[in-house]
């Protein structure tokens, strides 16, 4: 089972965001490590029903693992309650009870967050997103036909990165290995890539009005995508492990 061609992953691109969407409200809502815990075991369980491998999986959340251990680290030096049983004593480092739960909590609540997300995400072709949402959210062609151009244009962001990375080399400036230079480097090339990116949607919203996508008049469908038995199925099992999370929460 390789990319869309695996179960979950062929679910209507509305159905999967739906049940994201409730699945991330239970989970942002509890700090329960069990419930979160079992939210992160189902997403790596499931992976494989996505097409995806669960290494992979973990692979391709990792800016949601580097934030999880950054929340821990910022905690254990940083917080303020610090009530509980000490667990650790090294010069300014104090870890109790208190603060190694909090920690925990909020670390495998961003975790839980990111894995159904980029289990979604990553499995939903942008052209079935913008007639799903179209036609079974009912939302308007504007809305639904930017989404999509929006979502094309995300994968061209570290191709444009990179771009301007080699660039600004070509140009003899490197940070090499100075950390300074290097986080002056880095802001100096995301601030060009925001500019770029607002130039390229300016440019997308004018191309898209010139289209006709502004004239609030009906349009067809191309590819009738109905809603089935199986896409009600995946949204209710969402909901059912959403209901999970928050009964192992508030037990």
């Amino acid at each position: 089972m390789t990319g869309t061609r695996a179960p979950l992953a062929r679910r209507a691109p509305v159905a999967k965001i739906g049940a994201v969407l409730i699945l991330s409200i239970a989970v942002l809502t509890s700090r329960d490590p069990l419930a979160l815990g079992l939210v992160i075991g189902v997403s790596l369980l499931l992976s494989p029903f996505f097409g995806i491998a669960p290494w992979t999986l973990l692979r391709r959340a990792w800016p949601a693992l580097l934030g999880a251990a950054t929340v821990i680290f910022s905690l254990a030096l940083f917080a303020a309650d610090r009530s509980g049983d000490v667990l650790l004593h090294v010069g300014p480092l104090l870890i109790t009870t208190t603060v190694l739960d909090n920690a925990v909590s909020l670390a495998l609540r961003l975790i839980a967050v990111a894995l159904p997300s980029v289990l979604v995400f990553s499995t939903t072709d942008p052209t079935d997103l913008a007639d799903s949402l179209m036609q079974h959210a009912k939302a308007p062609p504007r809305f639904a036909i930017g989404a999509l151009a929006a979502f094309r244009l995300v994968g061209l962001f570290s191709d444009e990165w990179r771009l301007i990375a080699m660039a600004r080399r070509a140009r003899g400036i490197d940070a090499g290995l100075n950390p300074i230079a290097r986080l002056r480097t880095f802001a100096s090339t995301a601030f060009t890539l925001l500019v770029s990116a607002i130039r390229r949607g300016t440019r997308l919203a004018t191309a898209m009005d010139a289209r006709g996508f502004d004239a609030g008049l009906p349009r067809s469908v191309a590819r009738p995508m109905p809603f089935s038995r199986s896409d009600w199925l995946f949204l209710a099992a969402g909901t059912v492990l959403a209901a999970a999370v928050a009964l192992i929460t508030h037990r």
